[in-house]
């Protein structure tokens, strides 16, 4: 089990993403207000609250929302999970749909540190059933 310590939506592409603390997912889109919802595979993105603690450690000064993600999640190694692994968060599911990411272009993380861990720890997901949610609401790992 896991606990949501930050839901972050932008306007725009490209930039930080900020924790507003609550989100309407819908179904095969996304999350209502974020600039990368949308009928493609890569509708949220998330990251374990302990490998931005770990990056944080290595002298990173960053934010919840700064590498692009929409959730933080303490207690689930997002990155250990295979494509297909569900997610359930209240009555939002989620499908994880990709594991990293190819950067294009390197980020202002990566311009700062040399490093960004966004491209091999994020993952993304599917909205499979919408709803909303909230920080502090506990996200499981469906087993199969």
């Amino acid at each position: 089990m896991g606990k949501v310590l930050a839901v972050c939506t932008s306007q725009e592409r490209g930039t930080a993403k900020r924790n507003t603390g609550r989100a309407e997912f819908a179904a095969g889109y996304g999350i209502q207000g974020d600039a990368h919802a949308g009928p493609w595979e890569r509708q949220v993105s998330l990251l374990s609250h302990e490998k931005i603690a770990a990056f944080r450690e290595r002298g990173a000064e960053v934010t919840d929302g700064d590498f692009g993600e929409n959730m933080v999640v303490e207690g689930i190694d997002f990155s250990s999970l295979p494509v297909g692994a569900v997610l359930l968060c209240g009555e939002v599911v989620l499908e994880i749909s990709q594991i990293g990411k190819e950067c294009h272009s390197h980020c202002q993380i990566f311009k700062r540190m040399g490093d960004c861990i966004m491209p091999r720890e994020g993952v993304f997901a599917r909205v499979i059933r919408g709803g909303s949610i909230c920080v502090g609401d506990e996200m499981y790992v469906r087993e199969s």
